[in-house]
């Protein structure tokens, strides 16, 4: 299981990175949310971000109501109360607020994984 990340340092990262660590955690987020909700029909990180760059961003959109669902069923999987966000994912994609739902998704994900450690916080970044 990954670790926790924090969210503050990412979003700090992300802005004096000028938005290259926030690929980096798109990345991540992708990559961590597909393993813990065993979706195999979602595309790894590297190749979500490809689809959204080669799309001009429309892949983003499904991205984010696909992510929306993989957090509902990872949450399903580790006995932990994770609401199905797809719809507000979508709609703060739409309104190019992306970060903000990186620090809903990495929340979630958290949870989950502090849930499967039984409690105990382990953070990365």
């Amino acid at each position: 299981m990954k670790e926790e990340r924090n969210i503050a340092l990412n979003v700090v990262l992300s802005i004096v990175t000028c938005g290259i660590y926030a690929i980096v955690w798109f990345i991540q987020l992708t990559d961590d949310a597909k393993e813990v909700s065993g979706d195999n029909d979602m595309q790894s990180g590297g190749i979500a971000f490809l689809l959204t760059l080669v799309t001009c961003g429309i892949y983003g959109f499904y991205w984010a109501y696909k992510m929306g669902k993989m957090m509902e069923t990872a949450g399903k999987n580790y006995n932990t109360s994770i609401s199905d966000n797809s719809i507000l994912y979508l709609i703060l994609e739409l309104l190019g607020l992306g970060i903000v739902n990186y620090c809903l998704m990495q929340n979630d994900l958290n949870a989950i994984i502090k849930a499967n450690n039984g409690g105990t916080q382990n953070t990365t970044v």
